[in-house]
């Protein structure tokens, strides 16, 4: 994990927030090459699950909701962690922690007498909404996006008319005020989510949840991460929301150990139902065909962008021998790759190569992500491109100059085709478009 925290600084993919100012301590800035990695989720993501699906409507609600939301949702009262401090390690211990069931009366970390009593620490940030700082404009930070697709469950049903079973998808800002954030930007306290509400027949959820779950798998399998990285984990009784019949973790087995990436939960007909007696709104579907009045139960595949982000760049990382050298490359499926293309000439002091080199990256940029670099020696940029995981380089020489070609290099097998720069944007096309 060192390794990849140091690549991300070094080459541009995540900061520490305010670090000039010595930092805030788990929040964290994107660079110019994780923000391109963080969208390519978000778009593959919303690619898959709204643009390929014909019964998902994509929407996005506000952050800041009427307080109202978050005590028909249980938030309010019920959304706090309990925890204990041990007076001699100062560590942090969950109730639940499995290693304090085995300990009996003592630290199980450092062996010590000395905890405290349990206390709650609410999960929740508050915020006042207008000038006044008082209890009639306190709102919250949303601590979830599903919320904001529960309560426009009526208007989904006045404008799309849609039937049975349909869902909302959204991707967006959450806050929890976690007590113990870590691991890098694995858990923090600022963090976004991909979220669908998958409204069903209550006879057909199980079914359904079952399908969603493949469904999701299989999504990180199609964008690269190795198998077994990654597996399934359904929870215990003993662990489900208190809304939940069922849920289905889908795990990565990161450094620190396996950890939650995404899970897809059967939150039956809780939600509608609480917002209903709270609103004192309607909330039933009327289905047509029988003409019966019901709440639909709602699956909902719930996962996190940064933790996703941090999954694909710990599976892609690659330390390979290259003669005497270890090349350092992240090997990234080609829709998440920051970069498609980059553009290297090879002599920077000869200024007609330059210049064609500077007129092809621009002719490139038209249909792919391209960047032009000629600020080292032709090694160190292939070095530099290959730990951004850069799919190809397109290198011009002083052959070039004569015979109208390239050399364009394979991120992947280090290959090299020359090229005919009139065919070039056909060759990176194909290679962009076919590979797996």
């Amino acid at each position: 994990m060192q390794k990849i925290v140091s690549l991300c600084k070094r080459r541009g993919f995540i900061f520490q927030s305010s670090e000039i100012y010595g930092g805030l301590s788990n929040t964290w800035d994107y660079g110019p090459y994780g923000v391109e990695l963080k969208n390519n989720v978000k778009a593959a993501w919303w690619k898959a699950n709204v643009y390929e699906c014909d019964d998902i409507f994509g929407m996005d609600a506000s952050i800041l909701m009427h307080p109202k939301v978050w005590e028909a949702s249980g938030h309010v009262e019920s959304f706090f962690d309990i925890y204990l401090d041990c007076l001699n390690c100062k560590k942090r211990i969950k109730v639940n922690d499995p290693a304090l069931k085995k300990a009996t009366n003592t630290c199980p970390y450092c062996g010590k007498s000395g905890l405290t009593d349990p206390r709650k620490f609410n999960l929740m940030f508050k915020t006042y909404q207008g000038p006044i700082e008082d209890e009639a404009s306190l709102v919250y930070l949303r601590p979830e996006t599903a919320q904001g697709m529960f309560v426009n469950f009526l208007n989904i049903l006045d404008s799309k008319h849609p039937k049975l079973p349909f869902g909302l998808a959204q991707i967006g800002k959450a806050f929890r005020n976690e007590v113990t954030p870590g691991n890098f930007t694995f858990r923090t306290r600022e963090f976004e989510q991909m979220e669908i509400e998958y409204f069903v027949k209550p006879q057909e959820a199980d079914k359904k949840l079952e399908e969603w779950i493949e469904s999701r798998f299989s999504w990180y399998l199609n964008l690269g991460i190795k198998k077994e990285n990654l597996r399934k984990r359904p929870h215990t009784k003993d662990e489900l929301a208190h809304y939940a019949k069922a849920c289905t973790d889908i795990e990565y087995n990161f450094a620190f150990g396996w950890s939650e990436l995404e899970g897809i939960a059967n939150r039956t007909d809780f939600d509608l139902r609480e917002h209903a007696k709270f609103s004192s709104k309607d909330l039933k579907y009327f289905d047509e065909t029988t003409k019966e009045k019901f709440y639909p139960y709602i699956i909902e595949p719930s996962g996190g962008v940064d933790r996703s982000v941090l999954a694909f760049l710990v599976d892609a990382y690659h330390e390979e021998k290259v003669k005497d050298d270890i090349r350092v490359v992240l090997k990234l499926h080609k829709d998440l790759a920051p970069i498609k293309v980059a553009v290297l000439p090879l002599l920077k002091n000869r200024p007609e190569i330059v210049e064609l080199a500077k007129r092809i990256a621009q002719d490139l940029k038209k249909c792919f992500i391209t960047v032009y670099d000629d600020t080292a020696g032709i090694g160190k940029l292939y070095r530099r491109q290959d730990e951004v995981g850069t799919l190809y380089c397109v290198t011009v020489d002083v052959q070039s100059l004569e015979d109208k070609q390239v050399t364009v290099r394979d991120r992947d097998t280090m290959q090299q085709d020359r090229i005919s720069i009139d065919k070039l944007r056909e060759y990176l096309s194909k290679k962009l478009n076919t590979e797996g």
